[in-house]
């Protein structure tokens, strides 16, 4: 078997196009929700807290110095790391809100199913029973 035929037999697996699809939408969802995270949630946030920007907050270890200008400041940018934390818990919490509203949908569309039928000796068991309470109210 040539490298090509097993490879073509590989990607024809579904497995690998749904992964693809999987992917591909995945992306898309990507996009989405930093959109939502960066242009709808954060300002709002921002306002909040006064208009601050986290990105901007940095531990200088060395400060630029204009007499060289090859060197430039060199500085731990711990405002855009909190920045992300800050994106990656509301994105995370965005994600658990489409989850659960998309298992309430399929909680909602499914529809119960029917109890089992009882089985015949039961049937007449009871149906025995409720004869037995008869002759026994009308006797008593």
């Amino acid at each position: 078997m040539s490298i090509f035929s097993e490879f073509r037999e590989f990607i024809a697996r579904g497995n690998v196009v749904d992964l693809a699809v999987g992917v591909i939408i995945g992306a898309a969802f990507n996009n989405i929700t930093k959109s939502l995270v960066e242009q709808v949630v954060m300002p709002p946030i921002g306002l909040l807290l006064g208009g601050v920007d986290f990105s901007k907050f940095e531990f200088v270890l060395k400060p630029d110095n204009p007499a060289t200008p090859a060197a430039d400041q060199v500085a731990i940018q711990y405002g855009a790391f909190l920045n992300s934390i800050i994106q990656f818990v509301i994105v995370a919490w965005v994600v658990f809100l489409l989850v659960k509203l998309v298992n309430t949908i399929r909680r909602t569309d499914e529809v119960p199913a029917a109890p089992p039928p009882q089985p015949a000796d039961e049937v007449l068991l009871t149906e025995i029973r409720d004869l037995l309470k008869a002759q026994a109210n009308r006797a008593g």
